[in-house]
């Protein structure tokens, strides 16, 4: 049987690159929630971004968008809806961000760092602590979460939101509050559960014949320094 001559990409051969074709993701697939607030209510049915911004403006409401960890196209398309400055919807794409507040025109960004403790055995101290990012647009008539890392989702805060319209009434600031709010609750529930393993380790170091050594202690203290315990 005849052999058949494979392509030869050796010196003086260009060899012809094959481009991949870019897939985009439809902007719904990074859509955690969204919703209309009108009166301190959440109006009934469904909304696409665009439709929620429509109908809050018409009704005087705000709308609450959840994302979570959008590419470029999606949060291309989010930030042309509501005109959000290119700066910062970068940011948002990239993520690696360190906590800071700022101005925008009419819109404010908050960036916060979230935490989340996992459960290990007791000489393990690598990777306790899980980190992500959350970033905040914040308008009079909207306010976007844009969710980077598996945990910390906001789900329980708007749950509790909505069952307090007063508080909804107050408009877009009040869930930005009740996010930051929420953030601080889990460092500190993380600090705590650090610090009872430093105590359970610290405890079990000195017991004959232990496998834990004062490095893994050390260790696990550098990580709650790290979660903000000072």
């Amino acid at each position: 049987m005849p052999s058949i001559p494979l392509p030869f990409h050796g010196p003086g051969r260009i060899r012809r690159s094959t481009a991949v074709p870019h897939i985009r993701v439809p902007t719904a697939r990074a859509i955690v929630d969204c919703a209309v607030y009108v009166d301190g209510e959440r109006l009934p049915g469904r909304f696409t971004h665009e439709q929620a911004l429509v109908a809050a403006r018409e009704r005087g409401g705000f709308v609450w968008l959840g994302l979570h960890d959008p590419d470029a196209d999606q949060m291309g398309e989010v930030a042309a809806t509501f005109d959000l400055h290119a700066l910062a919807v970068e940011d948002a794409v990239q993520a690696h961000q360190r906590p800071k507040l700022e101005r925008y025109d009419d819109t404010l960004v908050m960036v916060m760092r979230t935490v989340a403790y996992r459960e290990h055995e007791l000489h393990t101290v690598s990777e306790i602590v899980e980190t992500g990012e959350l970033m905040i647009f914040t308008a009079p008539d909207f306010v976007i979460a844009v969710r980077h890392g598996e945990h910390s989702p906001l789900a329980m805060v708007r749950r509790e939101l909505e069952a307090d319209p007063d508080r909804l009434r107050l408009g877009t600031g009040s869930v930005l509050h009740a996010i930051a709010d929420h953030v601080v609750d889990t460092y500190i529930a993380v600090v705590q559960a650090v610090e009872f393993d430093i105590d359970a380790m610290e405890e079990e170091v000195f017991t004959p014949r232990t496998p834990i050594t004062v490095e893994a202690i050390y260790q696990l203290k550098r990580k709650w320094w790290n979660c903000g315990a000072r």
